[in-house]
């Protein structure tokens, strides 16, 4: 059977694929991926350590960029550095601890950049402490945050999900 040109020139249309225009698509990606990224970085996250297990409750605002102060179980850190260790704080007397107000001292001294300056001069301080812990100790750690100026002292805990009333 003979083809009429009419045939050929139709078949060689439906062979060829389409072509994609790919630059929609990448502009589509490209905001997706901004988004994303600026998305992702709005909040601000604290690492627990594993010695330390903070209670849990229900929690109205979300956590601000502070100084962090971990009283674990054996150790009390201010920025993640050791200050003193529990044992001395337990057989102490004083209402305050000398080392913590000594450390925080030093981070005054040594502020450095844009952030650290604004996170420094907020003058709030996150306790992460474990559930442990007595109520004397964090009482302790409280006033001398309080007495070397940070009025402002946050207790970070688990946020669970808010009671349906």
């Amino acid at each position: 059977m003979k083809t009429s040109r009419r045939m050929k020139r139709m078949s060689r249309k439906s062979k060829k694929a389409p072509a994609m225009n790919l630059t929609s698509l990448m502009d589509v990606f490209t905001i997706l991926v901004f988004f994303l990224l600026s998305s992702s970085s709005s909040g601000v996250v604290i690492e627990v350590p594993k010695e330390i297990v903070i209670p849990s409750s229900v929690v109205e605002t979300e956590p601000r960029e502070t100084i962090i102060v971990k009283v674990s179980n054996t150790m009390i850190f201010i920025q993640g550095e050791p200050v003193v260790e529990m044992s001395e704080v337990i057989n102490s007397k004083q209402a305050i601890i000398p080392e913590i107000g000594t450390r925080l001292a030093e981070l005054r001294k040594t502020v450095i950049g844009v952030t650290t300056k604004k996170v420094y001069e907020s003058k709030e301080v996150t306790i992460l402490a474990d559930e442990t812990v007595p109520f004397k100790i964090l009482k302790k750690v409280m006033g001398t945050c309080s007495g070397m100026g940070f009025e402002n002292i946050s207790l970070a805990v688990i946020q669970k999900a808010t009671q349906s009333q």
